[in-house]
């Protein structure tokens, strides 16, 4: 009789980062309560809209009027969790380009692609109706091959375009190629410091990406370093008495316009907040599958929001009617739609599309690694 060892892994980290599900969760709400503004849209530019009659205004006002400022919390967070995840992969070869190429591109591209095409045929059938597209203009040839790419945002642009939201992972992506290229050479935290401190001598979307998404490595580095150690406890204390101290001075030294330095602001008001939010937490198991589902739903509401606009609007269109932007029961269906859409596109066609490239692009070739170092097991 043969017997056949069964080689296993080291587990990973049982930490799941669940702080960080329900911050991504909430980045991504924010952004979904501010482009609600969308609906009163014409061309590209709000007319009469009145901020302070939009629905729940009271309660989602810091949505309603910072929804932005959830990209670059959005970006920290991704560099928080591609340190964590990826760091050490990278650096001992473990995970490779062509691997690590697959892992993005089998999240990402799918439902890119999709809201693409789907932007790129309504858009016209909008245009037609009205004379104009909605609130993105730059719907022609030009911007849809870079945005085949995901790389509408990487400075050939003249504007957003088609699914406008995803300019941001456009961003992102260009980080990601850097991010796997540099921890090749090195996984010294010095890196993080110097990319950081030139990002701050530039301006521009890209330059922010790369200095919220270091940071956010830094924030990793850090929750690494101090879990094993007796100062855990008192690092985290510290932590979170930055979280409450920081913007209360930074409220009293512009006398109340955080805006003039909103920048450096969240650059080290983020970092600190996702330290504190990645202690492992411990809740009940149905209780963590709806905080992972929450995180999950977080690209597939950014990018399906603004579709799930433009079918509204079309609608409302052909049948002549005005949107009613200040009601509430149009906010919810709006919001509830999207969310739902969100979470059954997860769970329909992101995971499962994610799960077959990775099976048609990654596991033939490990199983031909495999059928080299190990020998052929004969079968009775």
């Amino acid at each position: 009789m043969r017997f056949k060892m069964k080689l296993t892994t080291a587990p990973g980290p049982a930490n799941k980062l669940l702080g960080l599900e329900v911050l991504r969760f909430l980045t991504a709400f924010a952004i979904l309560v501010f482009h609600y503004r969308h609906f009163a849209f014409v061309a590209d530019e709000p007319v009469g809209l009145v901020n302070d009659r939009l629905p729940l205004y009271r309660l989602l006002h810091v949505f309603y009027d910072f929804g932005p400022y959830g990209v670059r919390i959005f970006w920290c967070i991704s560099g928080f969790i591609f340190f964590w995840k990826y760091r050490d992969a990278i650096s001992d070869r473990s995970v490779g380009g062509w691997k690590f190429f697959v892992l993005r591109f089998s999240r990402l591209y799918p439902l890119h692609i999709a809201t693409l095409l789907f932007v790129a045929l309504v858009q016209p059938l909008y245009f037609n109706l009205n004379g104009y597209f909605f609130v993105y203009q730059e719907n022609d040839l030009t911007h849809f091959l870079p945005q085949l790419l995901m790389a509408s945002n990487w400075g050939f642009q003249n504007a957003l375009s088609f699914d406008g939201p995803i300019w941001s992972i456009s961003v992102e992506v260009l980080v990601y190629f850097f991010f796997f290229i540099m921890l090749l050479a090195t996984r010294s935290w010095l890196l993080n410091l110097v990319v950081i401190a030139a990002c701050l001598t530039a301006s521009g979307q890209v330059a922010a990406c790369f200095a919220f998404f270091y940071v956010g490595g830094l924030a990793a580095m850090a929750r690494r370093a101090v879990t094993p150690s007796v100062y855990r406890l008192a690092a985290e204390s510290a932590g979170w008495l930055a979280v409450i101290v920081f913007p209360l001075w930074a409220w009293q030294f512009t006398n109340g316009h955080l805006e003039s330095m909103d920048f450096l602001l969240l650059l080290t008001f983020t970092p600190i907040l996702l330290f504190c939010l990645s202690r492992e937490i411990v809740i009940p198991a149905s209780l963590q599958k709806v905080v992972e589902a929450a995180g999950n739903m977080t690209y597939s509401s950014y990018l399906l929001h603004f579709p799930i606009q433009l079918m509204a609007v079309v609608v409302f269109a052909i049948v002549r009617a005005p949107i009613p932007l200040y009601d509430g029961t149009f906010f919810g269906l709006f919001i509830g739609t999207t969310l739902l859409a969100s979470y059954l596109t997860y769970r329909y066609f992101e995971a499962p599309a994610q799960n077959l490239i990775r099976e048609l692009l990654l596991r033939p070739r490990a199983a031909r690694r495999e059928s080299v170092i190990r020998p052929a097991i004969l079968t009775p």
